[in-house]
């Protein structure tokens, strides 16, 4: 007969932690419902102290229970953005060991904004145009000021992820731009490249005001492209080669 691997012997934590899972998923336990107390948690599943504690620290990880000192912890409601938020950590890492996993990085928003500037082309109302539009007036506002400048540049990319009216889009557009916060650099501007930046947002306002994804499409391409070959170049010129390992995305 082969060889059969023992089955493993579980942690007591862990069975906790998966019939919590249960009742919450079911909905015995609804957004908004307090827990029982550890007390009557340990009575419940006859176990001590040390298992429902480490259970509950888990489920706060997870985003499905919050914690405060002195109260029942209480479920909290599941949204796109908690979703993303678990693997914020994890994706700042990923990013911080290997140089190369920045441009993955790039290369997965390139196709990620692309994808959304269309679809923002296509299911744009009069009212997300305005919004859109006001964005990168409040943009142009904020030439002067070098880091309001670089909030409104986000700010312009996130309105376009919301139009999609997807909240997992718009989650993965705003988790995008804090994992890749620490890569951008604090470089002058070349002259003229605020106003370069603004013209480029001004060809993707238009292609998405005018419901043409294709043209609203080449101009988020042609945008992200020559940002992140620019401020390499820049970047490299500044800083030297060990800039190489700090990120090069400049405005977009």
């Amino acid at each position: 007969m082969s060889a059969i691997d023992p089955i493993p012997r579980r942690k007591l934590s862990q069975e906790v932690l998966d019939r919590l899972l249960t009742r919450i998923s079911t909905g015995d336990y609804a957004p908004g419902d307090q827990l029982p107390s550890e007390r009557q948690l340990m009575e419940m599943f006859q176990v001590g102290r040390p298992a429902i504690r480490e259970a509950m620290q888990t489920l706060a990880h997870m985003g499905l229970v919050s914690i405060t000192h002195g109260e029942r912890a209480r479920v909290t409601p599941v949204t796109a953005e908690k979703l993303i938020e678990q693997v914020g950590g994890s994706a700042r890492h990923f990013l911080a060991t290997a140089p190369e996993n920045l441009g993955h990085l790039k290369e997965a928003r390139l196709f990620f904004e692309v994808g959304m500037v269309r679809i923002a082309a296509e299911r744009a109302t009069e009212a997300d145009i305005d919004r859109l539009g006001w964005r990168l007036h409040e943009q142009r506002e904020s030439m002067n000021d070098r880091g309001q400048f670089l909030a409104r540049d986000m700010a312009f990319h996130r309105e376009i992820a919301a139009i999609s009216g997807n909240p997992i889009y718009a989650a993965v557009s705003q988790a995008m731009f804090d994992w890749m916060s620490a890569y951008y650099v604090n470089l002058l501007r070349a002259p003229g490249m605020e106003m370069l930046t603004i013209e480029e947002h001004e060809r993707i306002f238009d292609g998405i005001a005018v419901r043409d994804p294709d043209a609203a499409a080449e101009a988020m391409t042609d945008h992200l492209k020559r940002a992140h070959h620019l401020y390499r170049q820049v970047q490299d010129q500044v800083a030297g080669p060990s800039a190489e390992q700090g990120g090069d995305e400049g405005q977009g």
